[in-house]
């Protein structure tokens, strides 16, 4: 158990990470900011096919992954279009608040999957490590930048930032909890769903805002992104 936190902690310290590297900074150039964006899609692009739904395939079937796809995929649709709504009513007080939502709700069955496959005795997904880690330091700064544009206060966006680490480690932990008493078919769902939120945030948010930032480099910073994770996913 204690090992699955400090794993947990691992991965979403990146999110504090990219936090603080965005406050030490007033504006980050934004081709810096898009390059890593898109670095960070293209390894969540090979997280989701080669760790979550190849996984969630293997562990049980097609239906639980689909089924898990949806409602993560739902999930944060509803979510993101609440936060908007918020925003339109406090004048844009939404920004960067669609990639802290996304860290989130993808960021919870993510580490969750780390703490079934330590409970598993499958130890820890190099790929999948570097994946979650990797893609939380592009949209914590990527969020915390749009936030101190839009005034908010550095200590506002660093109490965020810092629950929603901590709710992300702990899921780790919840994950290793539960391996041993949910079957393949509910691992499976939450693989699906994790990969369902991610593909929802990386088509509405993440992808958008690289190609914004960083112009016609974005595919390539994608495709090398999605390289390195996935030859991690195979060496692993």
């Amino acid at each position: 158990m204690l090992g699955a936190l400090g794993w947990g902690v691992l991965a979403a310290s990146s999110l504090l990470l990219g936090t603080v590297l965005a406050l030490l900074r007033k504006q980050w150039p934004d081709g810096l900011v898009g390059g890593v964006l898109a670095f960070g899609a293209g390894a969540l692009i090979s997280s989701v096919a080669f760790e979550l739904a190849e996984e969630g395939l293997d562990l049980g079937g097609p239906v639980p992954v689909a089924v898990g796809i949806a409602l993560g995929a739902l999930a944060f649709y509803l979510a993101d279009r609440a936060v908007e709504r918020i925003g339109g009513r406090q004048g844009g007080g939404s920004a960067g608040l669609p990639l802290a939502l996304g860290s989130l709700l993808d960021g919870i069955p993510e580490q969750a999957v780390l703490g079934i496959g330590l409970a598993a005795g499958q130890g820890v997904s190099v790929a999948l490590l570097v994946a979650v880690f990797v893609s939380n330091l592009p949209e914590s700064i990527g969020s915390t930048t749009e936030m101190r544009a839009a005034g908010r206060s550095p200590g506002a966006i660093l109490r965020l930032w810092a629950v929603v680490t901590v709710v992300c480690a702990l899921a780790t932990v919840g994950g290793y909890a539960l391996a041993d008493v949910v079957g393949g078919s509910v691992k499976a769902g939450i693989d699906g769903f994790a990969a369902g939120a991610l593909l929802v945030m990386l088509v509405d948010e993440m992808v958008p805002e690289a190609a914004a930032k960083a112009g016609d480099r974005a595919g390539l910073a994608t495709v090398l992104g999605f390289a390195v994770a996935a030859g991690l996913s195979t060496l692993s």
